[in-house]
């Protein structure tokens, strides 16, 4: 499994960014996938997760109403709308997937796959 992450920038305070994750080696629509950024010296922690269709949508109080996670079937990918960004926004953003269909990739220990990360950084 291979997930392949990019649409991270700089960008204001304010401004928008969409990250996409193009995933390979796996049945992409059996798998949940989700979002987690890393701030540095800090652990990975949850940002958004859909389940498998993108009709069940989960995400960390920090970005709901800002953030939106959807993917597109046909071309393996999912997507992470930023919204409204902030400067507690800036960290490496990481798509994820679990190791198994039954799993939802809210915790980090749910995951099984990560991609390589995109650096997102919001300047006041």
């Amino acid at each position: 499994v291979q997930l392949q992450a990019s649409g991270g920038g700089l960008v204001q305070a304010g401004g928008s960014l969409r990250l996409s994750c193009v995933a390979s080696g796996l049945t992409f629509s059996r798998y949940a996938m989700g979002w987690f950024r890393q701030y540095p010296g800090k652990v990975r922690e949850f940002v958004a997760a859909d389940d498998r269709n993108s009709d069940s949508t989960y995400y960390a109080d920090s970005v709901k109403g800002r953030f939106t996670i959807s993917r597109d079937n046909a071309k393996n990918t999912v997507y992470l709308q930023m919204n409204n960004l902030k400067p507690e926004d800036t960290a490496v953003y990481y798509c994820a997937t679990p190791r198994y269909t039954a799993l939802l990739p809210r915790t980090r220990e749910n995951i099984g796959f990560w991609g390589q990360g995109t650096q997102v950084t919001v300047s006041s």
